[in-house]
């Protein structure tokens, strides 16, 4: 590491666990780079397509009922 890395290393091990926990996620996240913009047109896309589906009534719902109960089914 270099001087600079090992101080900023060393003055982050003297913040509280708290802090530290913040300053770690805050510095991973860093690394994950932007919001990829095709992803997420991609999902506003699909999102419209979808409500257009339920607007139009092509897209047939399920009561909740049937679905807590598939999806408990499948969990045994």
């Amino acid at each position: 590491m270099s001087k600079t890395t090992d101080d900023i290393l060393n003055n982050a091990m003297r913040l509280s666990t708290t802090e530290r926990a913040e300053l770690a996620a805050a510095l991973l996240a860093s690394l994950d780079g932007g919001p990829e913009d095709a992803v997420d047109a991609a999902w506003v896309t699909e999102i419209q397509r979808r409500v257009e589906r339920v607007r139009s009534r092509e897209a047939k719902g399920r009561p909740w009922s049937e679905v807590r109960e598939r999806l408990e089914r499948r969990r045994e």
